[in-house]
């Protein structure tokens, strides 16, 4: 298995620096890079270790740490948190987090791809329509956009959905499909049968499911790698 390193790092928005987690691989090549927004959570070792799963599959991940120093353990602090967080401050650092990692010497191509988890997919979609610079956009369970905010949207999208997910229904992730259509953006809507909300979190057994899991890392990987690589 290809090695790694990883490091906790602030990078620039305007006057201010944001915290976050950086893997990578270790070698001296060239490789594309991703932003991974982390669930209402905060930047818990769930996340980082995702991050780290990206880099020994040769992406640069970064995973901004969008509650500052703030995690939760139980899910009323999870919203508190969640709710507590200014979405448009968010989409900024993301969009800072893409800035920073098309600026490092390491990054090739210069197209960075953006995933999130729960609060942060649907932040991975309010991202990608408002930057330029996105090349591709995967959100696990995401809240999708609204029809003025979908028409926005110039990257492909991936949307990794669950049948038996009491926030966000299948047949939203349907209307978000339809919306895509209409406007010709690349993307592909999956809805799994059978499972939960978060189920790709393996630290929560009571909700993880390995099969759905594994099958949209396969896919996510296979949609960076058609449109960053």
């Amino acid at each position: 298995m290809p090695t790694i390193k990883s490091q906790m790092i602030n990078y620039p928005l305007n006057v201010q620096t944001i915290p976050a987690y950086l893997a990578q691989p270790d070698d001296a090549a060239k490789d594309p890079a991703l932003v991974v927004i982390q669930e209402w959570w905060g930047l818990v070792p769930h996340i980082k270790d995702v991050a780290e799963r990206f880099a020994r599959e040769g992406f640069i991940a970064l995973a901004p740490d969008l509650y500052h120093g703030q995690v939760a353990a139980e899910p009323d602090e999870a919203r508190k948190l969640a709710m507590a967080l200014d979405r448009t401050r968010a989409v900024n650092e993301v969009l800072a987090a893409v800035a920073y990692l098309k600026s490092l010497d390491a990054t090739a191509p210069k197209k960075v791809g953006i995933v999130g988890w729960c609060m942060g997919g649907g932040l991975a979609l309010s991202t990608a329509a408002q930057g330029d610079s996105i090349g591709a956009v995967v959100a696990f369970y995401g809240r999708p956009l609204d029809s003025n905010d979908t028409a926005k949207l110039r990257v492909p999208v991936l949307g990794l959905y669950a049948e038996h997910d009491h926030g966000i229904p299948p047949d939203a992730a349907r209307a978000f499909e339809a919306e895509l259509q209409k406007h010709g953006m690349p993307h592909e809507i999956h809805i799994y049968p059978g499972v939960e909300h978060a189920f790709f979190n393996d630290t929560r057994p009571h909700i993880y499911n390995r099969a759905a899991a594994e099958d949209a890392w396969q896919k996510t990987l296979a949609w960076f790698r058609k449109y960053l690589v």
